[in-house]
C-alpha cells in the first residue's frame, strides 16, 4: 500500500503532475487486478423516491419527472437477460421507494440467486436494518450506501436536514451483517472546496470499503442546484486515482457521470485507476427516466446491447471483461 501525505494529496489535487498521478494509479490497479474489468449490471427498478436531496433529479418534489415502478417479473426478466449476456453481478437499484415490501425485495434476491451463480448488490437507500438482515439471509451479497460528502454540515444541507451519523452508522451496521459494502462521494458539490475533497479521500480510505465511487457533480435543472457550476472532470479523475493508490484492493467504478462530460469519460477512467464498469440494464422504455443527473441513461438501448457496448469498450482498451463476480479483494468472504 502506498502512503501519501496530506501535502502530496493536495499537490496532486492542484494538478501539479497529472501524468505521474494517473500512471501510478494505473500501475497500482494493474498489480492487483491485472487486465480484468468487472461488469456490474444495474436494474434501476424504480425512480420513486421519498428524499429531497438537493442534487438529485429523483428527489420527491420534482414533479417534472416521469415516475415508474417495475413489477417483480419485469425486474427478474431484466436480471435474467443480463446474466445470459455475461453479467456476473446484478445491482438492484432504486430511489428510496418503500412501496416494495421486505418480502418482495427478498423474493427478488432469492429468485436471482436460486437461478444463477451471480452476486446481488442492493442500492435501495435507507431501509431498516432488520430488512437488510433479512435480505442478507435471502442471499444478497453487497450493499451500496453513498455518503456524497464526508462533511456532516454539507451532508445536512444537500440532504435536506438528514443526519450524516445515521447514514454512516447504517453503513457500518451492514458491514457487521456480512455485506460487502460500498460508498462514495460527489466531486465538486456546491459549497465544497479542495480541503473537503482531501477530507473525503482520507475519510473513505479510513472506512476500508470494498467499493468506492467518486463521480463529478452534474447539476440537474429540476433541483435547487440547477444554477450551480458543474464539477471539474479532471479533478474527479484525480480523486479516483488517489483513492486507487490509497486503496489498492478496493473496487472503483468508472462512473456513468464521467460520460456526461466526455463521451470517452469512462474509457479514460479505466486508464486512471478504475476497474469496474456498471452498465444500466433497465428496460429501455424506462431507462431515461432514471434521471439522477442530465445525460444519465440518455440513450435507450436493449439490455444485450448495453452489455455488448461495455464489453467492446473494455476490449478496445486492451483490457478484459472479467468472467468473475468481481468480489472484494479486501473481503474475507472473497468468492470469485
Amino acid at each position: 500500500m502506498y502512503a501519501l501525505s496530506k501535502l502530496e494529496i493536495i499537490t496532486y489535487l492542484n494538478g501539479h503532475n497529472d501524468d505521474e498521478l494517473f500512471s501510478l494509479a494505473d500501475q497500482v490497479k494493474g498489480k492487483v487486478f491485472g487486465n480484468e474489468v468487472y461488469l456490474r449490471a444495474i436494474v434501476e427498478f424504480s425512480n420513486v423516491c421519498n428524499k429531497k436531496c438537493f442534487y438529485c433529479g429523483l428527489r420527491a418534489p420534482n414533479s417534472k419527472i416521469n415516475r415508474y415502478r417495475l413489477d417483480l417479473p419485469t425486474i427478474i426478466e431484466a436480471a435474467e437477460t443480463a446474466v445470459l449476456n455475461g453479467a456476473r453481478t446484478i445491482v438492484l437499484q432504486s430511489g428510496d421507494d418503500f412501496s416494495y415490501s421486505r418480502n418482495q425485495i427478498g423474493e427478488l434476491v432469492r429468485s436471482i440467486k436460486d437461478s444463477h451463480d451471480v452476486a446481488v448488490t442492493l442500492s435501495i437507500g435507507d431501509r431498516g436494518l432488520d430488512e437488510y438482515a433479512y435480505w442478507f439471509e435471502c442471499g444478497a451479497d453487497r450493499c451500496l450506501i453513498k455518503l456524497e460528502t464526508s462533511n456532516p454540515e454539507l451532508y445536512k444541507q444537500i440532504r435536506s436536514g438528514e443526519s450524516f451519523n445515521e447514514r454512516l452508522n447504517r453503513l457500518e451496521s451492514l458491514r457487521l451483517m456480512g455485506y460487502e459494502i460500498g460508498s462514495g462521494i460527489i466531486v465538486g458539490l456546491p459549497d465544497s472546496n479542495i480541503k473537503d475533497i482531501l477530507q473525503d479521500i482520507l475519510f473513505l480510505t479510513d472506512l476500508k470499503l470494498d467499493m468506492i465511487a467518486a463521480g463529478p457533480f452534474v447539476p440537474h435543472p429540476d433541483t435547487p442546484f440547477a444554477d450551480a457550476g458543474a464539477g471539474d472532470l479532471l479533478q474527479s479523475y484525480r480523486v479516483t486515482a488517489l483513492l486507487r493508490i490509497l486503496n489498492p484492493k478496493t473496487n472503483i467504478p468508472a462512473t456513468s457521470a464521467l460520460d456526461s462530460f466526455d463521451q470517452r469519460g469512462r474509457e479514460l477512467g479505466l486508464g486512471r485507476g478504475c476497474n469496474v464498469i456498471m452498465p444500466s440494464v433497465t428496460p429501455s422504455a424506462h431507462r431515461a427516466d432514471y434521471n439522477i443527473y442530465p445525460g444519465k441513461n440518455s440513450v435507450a438501448i436493449d439490455v444485450s446491447d448495453s452489455l455488448a457496448q461495455a464489453k467492446n469498450m473494455i476490449r478496445s482498451l486492451n483490457l478484459i471483461p472479467s468472467l468473475s463476480k468481481g468480489s472484494s479483494k479486501r473481503s474475507s468472504n472473497n468468492v470469485q
